[in-house]
C-alpha cells in the first residue's frame, strides 16, 4: 500500500528551491515527476537524468530531495515523487507556487507628537518578515514601523528597512535628517 502525501510551498522567482524531503530508509530508484511528466530520475549505482524543462536547472540527490536552480513562473505545478526502498514503493505530493521576485520596500516617515515614525511597506503575495536596522544602533527591530522619540533622533543616522521571504532578503535605507520637520 503507497502512503499519499501531499504539501503546498512556496518559492520566489530567481531563488534556488529544494523540496523538504526527509526519507530515513535507504533508496534504490527515484522518479520525479511535474504534472505527471518525468523531470528527474535515479537508480543505484547510477547518475541521476533528467528530462524536459528541469533538465539544466535541477540536482537531484541521493536522498530524494530535488533542488530547481533559478526557479522560474513556469515551474509551479504538482509535483510527485516516486521512492522504492528495496521493501514498499513511496509516493510524495507537492504542490509548487511560484511568486513574483521580491519588491524593493518603500519608507515613509512622519512625526507623530514627539516621535519620528518610520513606515515601511512592500506589495507582495506572501507575508513578510520585516526589520530595522538603525546605523547607529546593533540591535534590529521586528516590527514594520519603528518609532524614534524626537530627543534621540540623530540627523547623522540611516534607517534601513528589511523584508524577507524564504531565503530572499531585499532592503531600503533613508537619513533620519529627510524625516524631519
Amino acid at each position: 500500500l503507497a502512503h499519499i502525501y501531499s504539501k503546498d510551498l512556496v518559492g520566489i522567482m530567481g531563488e534556488n528551491f529544494t523540496f523538504p524531503v526527509q526519507i530515513d530508509r535507504k533508496i534504490v530508484e527515484t522518479i520525479w515527476k511535474k504534472n505527471k511528466d518525468k523531470v528527474a530520475e535515479w537508480e543505484e549505482q547510477n547518475k541521476p537524468t533528467y528530462f524536459g524543462p528541469l533538465r539544466d536547472r535541477s540536482v537531484l540527490m541521493e536522498n530524494g530531495s530535488l533542488t530547481i536552480v533559478n526557479l522560474e513562473k513556469d515551474d509551479a505545478g504538482t509535483y510527485e515523487l516516486q521512492y522504492w526502498d528495496s521493501v514498499t514503493d513511496h509516493h510524495l505530493n507537492f504542490v509548487l507556487f511560484v511568486l513574483d521576485s521580491l519588491p524593493e520596500p518603500k519608507i515613509s516617515c512622519n512625526t507623530s507628537g514627539d516621535e519620528l515614525v518610520l513606515s515601511c511597506t512592500a506589495n507582495f503575495q506572501g507575508s513578510l518578515n520585516y526589520a530595522w536596522k538603525l546605523s547607529n544602533d546593533p540591535r534590529s527591530y521586528q516590527n514594520q514601523e519603528l518609532s524614534i522619540p524626537l530627543e534621540n533622533v540623530d540627523t547623522t543616522t540611516n534607517a534601513t528597512c528589511i523584508i524577507k521571504f524564504s531565503q530572499t532578503e531585499r532592503r531600503s535605507e533613508i537619513s533620519l535628517i529627510q524625516c524631519l520637520p
